[in-house]
């Protein structure tokens, strides 16, 4: 258990707070395990205060100790209820804490704490306040070993993106009937024997199934790719216990039309503009939020005249769960105003979709320096791939 439990105190007491009081109950809070690493089974409420000053204490079920050998501090080990609720008193009786809590859900990815267990600790005088920037800073940034190993897995991502545009062409040009399960089968058997493991199949959606974003091919004759289709293909992985990577690839089933083009070129120029925001950003040593990047993209393809057709954020966290906890690219479906801090990672997507039509999505990922963002796939996709 590897929790830099000094420097979350410098920053607890900067914050005028008592302690971090992190909770979970069957996984419910994903900030627990990436902050504390714990593995096992996880049936029984837990509590871990990290206090401003003093020890760190935990309060857990006698039957879950195992997951807690290592952590750096006290365990309480409680069995009833009256014993929790004992430990709970004389642990964070009437102090200010931070939890996992967004006020009205306004980022839901933060919300992680049950009204009912709110409401139990307000009995004993706590006073809760959001964890947000907590989260950002120690929860949710990557390791050098996470970095090193986000970028093997975007390389290797984009190597069967290509590789699954090069067979569908082959069976384009060989009149081969080709379906979008056969596409998503093949890129995921290329996933597992890459090393890497995902959470969910991938995405392969031809013509006006790539207007639905998180489309699921259902198979049958709808699901034949045909000569003048657009072909989407969304794939994620990570090599087990780092980072996921995140890719949106696109390409068409022969020339392009023009205005196939149009909508690839304002994609793909709302990703480059959030870059570029990004890079002056760091230049000028300024503070931007994931909400401003999202105004940049969704600015860029409102001009162009598609922002009814512009659905979702621009991007989400990424760290060891697909969806992270950290701050997203997103002032559309939220208002996400947490800072992005170096160290951190996330998705820019920005895709415009045209209901019966098609849809357009580019994605790419970051990895943020104090200096610099650095994209991956280190060569991403700058023109429509014509098959």
């Amino acid at each position: 258990m590897n929790v830099d439990v000094a420097a979350i105190q410098a920053v607890l007491r900067e914050a005028k707070l008592d302690g971090w009081l992190l909770y979970d109950f069957h996984g419910v809070n994903p900030v627990v395990r990436l902050l504390l690493g714990l593995r096992g089974m996880a049936t029984r409420r837990l509590f871990v205060f990290l206090p401003a000053t003093g020890e760190p204490v935990a309060v857990a079920h006698r039957i879950e100790l195992q997951p807690l050998e290592g952590f750096p501090g006290r365990v309480i080990p409680y069995s009833a209820w009256r014993e929790l609720e004992a430990a709970l008193r004389a642990t964070v009786s009437d102090k200010r804490v931070a939890m996992e809590i967004s006020q009205d859900d306004s980022v839901p990815y933060l919300d992680r704490v049950p009204l009912g267990v709110a409401q139990y600790l307000e009995r004993f005088g706590v006073t809760i306040v959001p964890s947000d920037e907590l989260v950002s800073q120690f929860a949710a940034r990557w390791s050098p070993d996470d970095a090193q190993k986000h970028r093997a897995a975007a390389s290797q991502l984009a190597g069967i993106a290509q590789q699954a545009f090069r067979d569908v062409g082959d069976a384009l040009a060989n009149g081969r009937a080709l379906s979008e399960l056969d596409v998503q089968r093949s890129v995921l058997a290329a996933i597992e024997r890459a090393g890497l493991q995902t959470q969910d199949a991938p995405i392969a959606a031809f013509g006006p199934h790539s207007a639905n974003p998180h489309y699921e091919p259902q198979g049958g004759a709808d699901g034949m790719l045909r000569p003048g289709q657009v072909v989407l293909l969304d794939l994620w992985g990570c090599y087990p216990g780092s980072v996921y990577a995140d890719q949106t690839w696109m390409a068409h089933a022969g020339p392009a039309p023009d205005d196939v083009r149009h909508v690839w070129h304002t994609v793909r120029d709302a990703r480059d503009a959030v870059i570029a925001r990004l890079a002056e950003a760091c230049a000028h040593g300024e503070r931007i939020r994931g909400a401003d990047l999202d105004d940049v993209a969704r600015g860029t393809i409102e001009r162009a005249g598609y922002g009814e057709a512009f659905v979702h954020r621009t991007g989400h966290s990424i760290d060891r769960d697909l969806h992270g906890s950290g701050p997203h690219l997103d002032n559309y479906e939220t208002r996400d105003e947490r800072t992005l801090l170096p160290g951190s990672g996330f998705s820019v997507e920005p895709g415009v979709y045209l209901a019966e039509r098609f849809g357009v999505r580019s994605e790419i990922n970051v990895l943020l320096h104090a200096d610099r963002p650095e994209v991956t796939p280190a060569d991403p996709q700058a023109e429509l791939i014509e098959l």
